[in-house]
């Protein structure tokens, strides 16, 4: 008696994808078969060694005019199973239609609602001018880098022609749904601290502790500040402010040893309104201040600040809007608080909104126990069969 979506997401959520070995060749012949099914054409885009993009088209009427791009990623976080209730990637349902399995939210869900609502209006006979390519890319949760990043430069993407791109967001407690229209900026930063070295049991002057001490305080202070900033203003959500953590802390050899050198590790997210090059110059202020001998390195830095419009002037946020508020669906614009594939098509220059159908759910991604239940996830493929039609129907555009 299970709805066959429901039968069918389930069937995706068993496929173990998860890092560090994650089985993308099952889920791309799991994907493919979907889409053979369904009457797609079927690319396969090897961006790296192991590292495959698999694209699949439902040609339009009129394949000159841009096309409207569904992105999702294969790909899932690890899990600790001790902590929980359900075998993460058996989907098990329970009595109240909660469907437990990494990638339940994150993003197993949003891919197969593509499929599906696509399978809902080609049985009820529909076509569309723009052409609808649905890429289902590896690596999303380890950055990207050997996923959309690479494929965004090749050219097999740039034959898709893409006018308007939808990619996932994030599940929403109440009523209203959360859509993202940009995300802040994701900088990696390695602070490396060196000092006079000597025996514990002395008072050694100028030691990378303390020069390290003065770092962590004036980092730490900043993400206080911001904190502060965030709770005070309940204009504010998370994505409007600069998040700062330290991650890892490095150095010393022995109990009784001072060491010459030790770091700490920042993962920093700063919102498109802040002034990048502004805010490296207050790092290397913290750094300065710090002492002689305090440097301060890169392993991520994403300067792209471009964001998505949501003016009613603009044809593709007309259309998404228009098919919100005709389905009475409530919702809230944001700036995404972490990062997604998304950051890479904005980045070359194409509008991309993150949105994931999920209202009435726990934000549970990367957690415990990730669910979702299978009425929210029905609802999607209507939210999406409605958004295909008024994105695949929008008019030609000047440019076209």
């Amino acid at each position: 008696s299970e709805n066959p979506s429901v039968t069918l997401f389930r069937e995706y959520l068993r496929i173990d994808t998860v890092h560090p070995k994650p089985d993308y060749d099952a889920a791309v012949q799991f994907l493919e078969r979907v889409g053979t099914d369904l009457g797609l054409a079927c690319q396969k885009v090897e961006v790296c060694q192991g590292r495959v993009v698999l694209v699949l088209t439902w040609q339009g009427t009129n394949p000159r005019l841009r096309s409207i791009l569904l992105n999702s990623h294969t790909d899932v976080v690890p899990v600790f199973e001790e902590h929980w209730t359900y075998p993460p990637f058996e989907a098990v349902k329970d009595s109240q239609g909660n469907i437990y399995a990494r990638g339940a939210q994150d993003m197993k869900c949003v891919s197969i609602q593509y499929l599906e609502a696509i399978r809902r209006l080609k049985n009820e006979g529909k076509s569309f001018a723009r052409t609808i390519h649905l890429t289902f890319v590896p690596d999303e949760e380890v950055g990207g880098h050997k996923g959309m990043e690479m494929f965004v430069k090749r050219p097999e993407f740039k034959a898709l022609n893409v006018g308007f791109a939808m990619d996932e967001g994030l599940a929403s407690p109440s009523d209203t749904f959360s859509v993202f229209y940009g995300e802040r900026s994701p900088w990696w930063i390695k602070v490396k601290c060196m000092g006079s070295p000597g025996h514990g049991s002395r008072f050694i002057s100028n030691t990378a502790a303390e020069k390290m001490h003065k770092v962590i305080n004036s980092f730490l202070a900043f993400r206080e500040s911001e904190k502060q900033r965030l709770k005070s203003d309940s204009s504010l959500t998370l994505g409007d402010v600069t998040s700062l953590n330290m991650t890892m802390l490095e150095g010393g050899v022995s109990f009784n040893v001072v060491p010459s050198e030790m770091a700490a590790s920042f993962d920093i997210r700063i919102p498109p309104t802040v002034d990048l090059k502004a805010f490296e110059e207050q790092v290397a202020t913290w750094c300065r201040s710090a002492g002689d001998g305090v440097t301060y390195e890169f392993h991520q830095k994403c300067m792209d600040q471009h964001i998505t419009s949501t003016e009613e002037s603009d044809p593709w946020w007309k259309a998404f809007s228009g098919v919100c508020r005709d389905m009475k669906l409530q919702f809230k614009l944001e700036i995404f608080s972490g990062a997604t594939d998304s950051r890479y098509i904005r980045a070359v220059r194409y509008p991309a909104i993150g949105f994931s159908p999920m209202n009435r759910t726990p934000v549970l991604l990367h957690d415990h126990n990730e669910f979702l239940n299978e009425q929210v996830f029905l609802r999607g493929i209507e939210i999406y069969a409605c958004l295909l039609t008024a994105l695949a129907s929008v008019p030609p555009l000047p440019a076209e």
